[in-house]
């Protein structure tokens, strides 16, 4: 207990010098736990992904079409139990900022494939009765206030015209890693609409096949049996696990991400910098404290320990601080960014890095400093402050 007044009282004997590294310690702490935030956001998509399901798309693009009767063929490969499809509406809700993601799906198969999405039976009759019904995801809903009954306006892109859509249902996730910031609405609408300006040719065309299977052992050579059966095909595919899909879509932001990993980690080492700074000049002006303690007897341990101990007291605080300060700081740039990320939670292992982080800078920034007052002549000690 007296060591820790000792440290407490020496920690702020400079005070403003004290709270100046502390505020950089907390603006260093959170940021890193931001960013780290935002990679983790991105790879959410990542980790809520199934084992038991592929994707199959086209060999050129995902943006290129596959014909509809290729989910028929697909039904019939060993190993299938499902077979689903879905189109990229695109749309625009009152303002271009207003992003989230709106799918045309297969009702039935679509909902039977995604369990994870947990909606009642009376809301997904509503939807299947309703040609222009919609399915939203809890966060949407509660982002713009829909409930269900309300009619959604949307304006086209990909899908021309000026579109109503009825919310019959919303549904949640149990699983935080499950994205609840989508919209379905039915494929055939959207089809028959193709139909009446394109012809049936264009109408019977589908964005990705999501193929459910038995064994997710099996799940490379179902994929390379589907890839060879539309081989030579007008509309050749390639089919992949749903895990892979994903890192596909997040490797083409790679190089950012590497880029905010980066920033994490020179922001620590700005302020491990600036707190090393602060506690050598702290050990210069108490040079003859220390060598006033080793001449009553204590020994080259104790003054490393005060070192040491006052350096992590700030690097706590300030860590502790820091950590708090991320949630209401990734609460404001997930509303600055329009909710673009379907998941932005800082996580368990964040804070776990960010304490360690604090940690890492406490212990280093006090390590010079230490050594070298445990190592001061005495008489040269005392001297200097005379």
């Amino acid at each position: 207990m007296f060591l820790f007044k000792l440290l407490l009282k020496n920690a702020f004997r400079h005070k403003l010098r004290t709270l100046l590294t502390m505020v950089g310690l907390i603006v260093a702490i959170s940021a890193f736990g931001l960013l780290r935030t935002v990679v983790d956001a991105w790879y959410a998509g990542v980790d809520g992904t199934s084992n038991t399901r592929l994707i199959t798309r086209s060999a050129i693009s995902v943006g290129y079409p596959l014909p509809l009767y290729y989910a028929d063929r697909i039904k019939k490969i060993e190993g299938v139990t499902g077979v689903t499809w879905v189109n990229w509406f695109g749309g625009i809700y009152i303002d271009r900022r207003n992003f989230f993601a709106r799918f045309a799906v297969d009702g039935n198969s679509y909902f039977a494939m995604y369990p994870e999405y947990i909606i009642s039976e009376e809301e997904k009759s509503a939807f299947m009765a309703d040609r222009q019904g919609a399915i939203v995801g809890r966060k949407l809903a509660q982002r713009f206030g829909w409930k269900v009954g309300d009619t959604i306006p949307l304006s086209g892109t990909v899908y021309p015209g000026n579109w109503n859509f009825n919310i019959r249902g919303i549904y949640h996730a149990t699983d935080a890693r499950t994205d609840e910031s989508l919209m379905m609405m039915h494929w055939g609408l959207l089809a028959e609409s193709v139909r009446q300006r394109l012809g049936s040719a264009a109408a019977n065309q589908v964005g990705i096949y999501m193929v459910n299977i038995k064994d997710p052992g099996r799940a490379s050579a179902i994929s390379q049996e589907i890839d060879t059966m539309f081989k030579n095909s007008v509309a050749e595919t390639r089919t992949e696990t749903e895990k892979a899909f994903q890192l596909g879509i997040v490797s083409m932001s790679e190089a950012i991400l590497m880029a905010v990993r980066a920033v994490s980690f020179v922001v620590i080492l700005i302020i491990m910098a600036v707190m090393a700074n602060t506690m050598t000049m702290t050990a210069r002006e108490r040079l003859a404290e220390y060598a006033t303690l080793k001449a009553l007897g204590f020994s080259p341990s104790f003054v490393v320990k005060l070192l040491f101990g006052e350096s992590l007291m700030i690097a706590a605080i300030g860590g502790a601080i820091g950590i708090a300060m991320t949630f209401p700081l990734a609460i404001g740039f997930l509303h600055q960014t329009n909710n673009l990320f379907k998941v932005f939670e800082v996580s368990q292992t964040t804070m776990i890095y960010q304490g360690i982080a604090a940690l890492v800078v406490g212990l280093i920034s006090a390590a010079w400093p230490a050594w070298k007052m445990s190592n001061i002549d005495i008489v040269q000690g005392l001297r200097h402050v005379a």
